[in-house]
């Protein structure tokens, strides 16, 4: 008698297994502004309560009146997408304890509530930022045994607590964003493999519903993802990385607020280095700088131009990237639609020339990215909703209407 209800125990288990998966996500658009960069006090400390309203968020980057009237979600929604990827500043979380801890994460649990009332579902992606020193990502970067690590851990088990009573079926937990642990956390140390694998243990002592989106190393990239082991996989775990390959196209912008970098084309064989070159002196000239400072603009310029040629950037690289994590994925007896595409995007020339790419290139890159990911029936969330950048499926300036281009160029009606 044992053995057969021993038996019937198992089969019960792997068919639960079998129907368990990650919430469904397939479309998504990053929300940036809102929670994170929670505002501060001239001393440098949170002002409390933390976190930006809607409407001061709204307000953050062009004024008020340029918002059409309705719910902002909505309008997400209604632009096609079915989740937003909501970027949340744990650095209040991390300075708080006791009542304060609780009303930050009161105030969080409203936002997500927030958001679900509008149909999309939410990934809840810790993001660390810098403008506290002692609460940004430096924090976890003392290995993992550090006493940072255990704090950030038992921040996240308290977030994870707060979004379960949300519904597994609304919200999925990101606890890190970008992590370093250059290189890549595979020649160097196993820190990155242990953090991560003990935050997933610690957020399915919450739950073992919870979908969690686990990432790997060297900026959440494709390289850190591929040196990450997913010993700690369970069906109900999305795996990120982030998609700006090549970093010099996507975010083709000086360090030097007088410099100039712009205008490489997508893919590199559409134009010429000659073209690049002349279109950003023209735009240069049409900026009235000097000589001098042209000289020293392209000095530098022609070094990047030259070795985004030399490489030829262009879809066989892209394939190339994404194949590298499939093929991870199929080693490991992951399905590749629980890959997940967490950042993509591409800055758009500014109207000086300064920064950016053509829109065409830039759409491009977008179709090519969108289109890998759907290859593989992997979902994927674009940067971002609204910021002043171009990387935005709002009109960075003037009424904030939707980039009907851009959208297309997401497969988006």
């Amino acid at each position: 008698m044992r053995k057969v209800v021993y038996v019937i125990a198992c089969a019960l288990g792997m068919a639960m297994s079998a129907e368990a998966a990650p919430i469904p996500l397939e479309r998504g658009v990053g929300v940036h502004e809102w929670l994170n960069w929670s505002p501060v006090e001239k001393d440098g400390s949170y002002k409390w309560p933390p976190y930006r309203s809607e409407k001061e968020w709204l307000a953050g980057g062009r004024p008020l009146t340029d918002w059409p009237d309705g719910d902002q979600f909505d309008r997400i929604r209604s632009m096609g997408f079915d989740f937003v990827r909501l970027s949340v500043d744990p650095g209040p979380l991390l300075a708080s304890g006791g009542a304060k801890r609780q009303q930050a994460l009161d105030m969080l649990a409203a936002a997500v509530q927030r958001v679900v009332s509008s149909g999309l579902k939410v990934v809840f992606d810790l993001h660390g930022v810098s403008q506290v020193p002692a609460y940004s990502m430096e924090m976890i970067y003392g290995g993992a045994d550090s006493e940072g690590v255990a704090r950030y851990r038992k921040m996240v088990v308290a977030v994870a607590a707060m979004l379960i009573k949300i519904g597994a079926d609304k919200v999925a937990l990101e606890p890190y964003n970008e992590p370093a642990y250059y290189p890549c956390d595979s020649s160097g140390s196993d820190d990155w493999q242990r953090i991560m694998a003990g935050t997933v243990r610690d957020i399915r002592a919450v739950s073992s519903e919870l979908t969690i989106v686990a990432t790997g190393a060297c900026g959440g990239s494709i390289a850190g993802l591929v040196n990450l082991d997913p010993n700690f996989d369970d069906p109900n775990v999305y795996y990120s990385f982030h998609m700006y390959d090549p970093h010099s196209f996507t975010h083709q912008r000086a360090d030097d607020k007088n410099a100039f970098s712009s205008g490489l084309p997508w893919p590199a064989d559409a134009s010429t280095p000659e073209v690049v070159a002349e279109t950003l002196k023209a735009q240069m000239d049409a900026a009235g700088l000097s000589q001098i400072e042209e000289v020293m603009n392209m000095a530098s310029a022609r070094e990047t131009i030259a070795r985004y040629f030399e490489q030829n950037w262009g879809q066989s690289q892209l394939e190339a990237g994404f194949r590298q994590a499939v093929d991870w994925a199929e080693a490991h007896g992951i399905a590749s639609r629980r890959l997940f595409v967490g950042e993509f995007g591409v800055i758009l020339m500014s109207a000086d020339g300064r920064m950016g790419a053509f829109d065409a290139d830039r759409l491009r890159y977008l179709i090519a990215v969108r289109r890998e990911a759907e290859r593989f029936a992997m979902p994927w969330s674009a940067w971002e909703f609204s910021n002043p950048y171009g990387m935005s499926v709002i009109q960075p300036k003037g009424p904030a209407i939707p980039d009907r281009e851009m959208l297309r160029a997401l497969g988006l009606p």
